[in-house]
């Protein structure tokens, strides 16, 4: 399997019919992040031995023959802004760059209980104000398609990491046009 084949849909049938494992799947995604995302600048944090350590525990699921979560095997990047356990979350500011939070978002929480696995957090414009991701604290973000261009904002940073195939899908946060500009500039849905 190709990680263009990879989709919310056919992974977790994929790994039902052993045509593929968890740690296959995340491996190819982290290796893609390694790839492209030294130009793109996607990730403020890539979470390889997280990423590596859930996907071994969904492969022991299925060898046990254990239910397995709807978005079981789909690699997820998370915005900066969504409070993750143990992970850094910086919001995108060098305000909060040494803040590991006690608890995580419930939007996290949910999408971490259906299997997902964690790949890391992305980029964003500093506490989700701003229209480009070029402002964050860390680096601006390219749009994976022309890296002169933007990737929009406040979340370019996942669409900019689905846009560049580096995770299946990431969350973002949408109040002013947060996703929807940058899905539309990135050419993701």
């Amino acid at each position: 399997m190709d990680i263009k084949d990879f989709s919310i849909t056919n992974i977790r049938q994929a790994l039902i019919d052993k045509k593929v494992s968890a740690l296959e799947i995340t491996q190819n995604y982290l290796d893609r992040i390694k790839k492209v995302d030294s130009k793109v600048k996607a990730f403020i944090t890539v979470t390889e031995d997280i990423a590596l350590s859930q996907a071994k525990n969904i492969d022991e699921k299925i060898a046990k023959g254990a239910t397995l979560g709807k978005l079981a095997g789909s690699t997820v990047a998370v915005k900066d802004i969504y409070l993750t356990k143990g992970i850094q979350s910086t919001a995108g500011s060098r305000i909060l760059e040494a803040f590991i939070p006690p608890y995580s978002s419930t939007v996290y929480q949910k999408v971490m209980a259906e299997d997902a696995i964690i790949v890391g957090k992305t980029n964003c414009d500093p506490f989700a104000f701003g229209g480009s991701t070029e402002n964050s604290g860390y680096f601006p973000t390219h749009n994976p398609w022309n890296l002169d261009r933007i990737p929009g904002g406040s979340s370019g940073g996942s669409a900019a990491a689905v846009a560049a195939a580096m995770c299946t899908f990431s969350l973002a946060s949408d109040t002013g046009g947060s996703i929807r500009q940058p899905a539309s500039m990135c050419g993701v849905t």
